[in-house]
């Protein structure tokens, strides 16, 4: 177990020594410092002895229904040689409920490559512990372009750091000082904060707080390029533009032993720390690399669309419980809402996807 203040101690120092950090420059540190950021450690994140669950987690079904679409896909290329490309994949056990289902295709199996895009040296180890030899782990995703299929993303963009802001006379960035403890200094935001919320076309009131994303725009513009035919899959919890900012205190949060609370300045590197994602901008950025939006829906309309409810059936004749049963529906139905799903597509025609037959508008 990591000494809880080393992080904590790294930081200030770093305050003290160059000044007030960004709240971006924090959360980067918090989250991914090499040696004692939450995601970089071995500590434990997922299920009982973690912080959160997800979907793939609980059960297998969301793996089983994704395989599914990737199906639809490589159908829709011709049956080409296919490639899957899966950013952050945690325990790696939505990859393998993903194989799992594939293996019964196999044409498509065979023709099947499968990347995996891993920052934490701790995941990629417990991911190759039950991962078959079809899976292979590259640093980027330049080491792979160009793809020719699906490059997808559960629960991903929600943790990348984040800007943050607030509305004052003017707009102003919220940094992060040390004075005896972490506290929050307002400084005039930069240009390029500014010309984020103008894109998205964004007035923040005042008083109102919150976060700027940049590391999704520079990535889902990376995706673009090394997409040559086929899909960007975006799995995540957040909103449009129009609706996320309506949020007077935004939308970060902290998730610790499935406890959720608003004060990132705690528990520092034992922490997760989140910010819903602005779909909009995956689009507005997306299209600047090809990328055009074939749909956008929550995640219970895709799992829908999928066939979850034949799979459920299936499941209760097979003897399912009353606990996986209600595992499932809180986790497929009553969170599925709050999650969202972007398709976008590049070198394809728009394809009506099973996954998107309940599609909204992406405003």
């Amino acid at each position: 177990m990591q000494d809880p203040d080393t992080l904590r101690a790294i930081i200030r120092n770093s305050i003290q020594r160059k000044g007030p950090l960004t709240f971006r420059d924090f959360m980067e540190m918090a989250l991914y410092h090499p040696d004692f950021g939450y995601y970089t450690s071995s500590q434990p994140k997922l299920g009982q002895a973690g912080d959160y669950y997800t979907s793939c987690y609980v059960t297998g079904l969301f793996g089983e229904l994704l395989a599914l679409q990737f199906e639809e896909m490589w159908l829709a290329l011709d049956r080409r040689p296919f490639t899957i490309v899966e950013y952050g994949a945690g325990t790696g056990l939505l990859c393998r409920d993903i194989l799992c289902r594939l293996q019964e295709n196999t044409d498509l199996y065979e023709k099947l490559n499968y990347f995996i895009i891993e920052k934490s040296g701790a995941m990629r180890a417990r991911e190759r512990l039950h991962l078959p030899e079809k899976v292979e782990w590259k640093e980027s995703i330049d080491e792979i372009a160009p793809v020719a299929g699906c490059i997808f993303s559960n629960e991903l963009v929600d943790n990348f750091a984040v800007h943050r802001v607030t509305m004052t006379d003017q707009l102003m960035e919220i940094c992060v000082g040390y004075d005896g403890d972490f506290v929050e200094i307002l400084r005039p935001a930069p240009a390029v904060l500014q010309d984020y919320l103008i894109r998205m076309n964004v007035e923040l009131p005042p008083g109102y707080r919150a976060e700027v994303n940049l590391e999704a725009t520079r990535w889902i513009r990376e995706i673009g390029r090394a997409l040559r035919r086929g899909w960007v899959m975006t799995i995540d919890y957040g909103y449009p533009a129009a609706a996320l900012y309506r949020k007077p205190s935004g939308t970060l949060a902290c998730y610790r032993r499935h406890q959720a609370h608003f004060s990132p300045y705690e528990y520092i590197g034992e922490q997760d720390i989140t910010a819903h994602v602005n779909f909009t901008a995956l689009d507005y950025w997306g299209r600047m690399e090809g990328l055009a939006v074939s749909g956008y829906t929550s995640q219970t309309h895709f799992l829908q669309g999928l066939g979850l409810a034949d799979r459920l059936r299936i499941r209760e004749k097979n003897g399912i419980t009353a606990n996986d049963r209600a595992i499932l529906n809180t986790f497929l139905l009553k969170m599925g809402p709050k999650f969202k799903v972007l398709i976008q597509h590049k070198g394809v025609e728009k394809v009506r996807l099973f996954g998107l037959v309940f599609s909204d508008l992406l405003r």
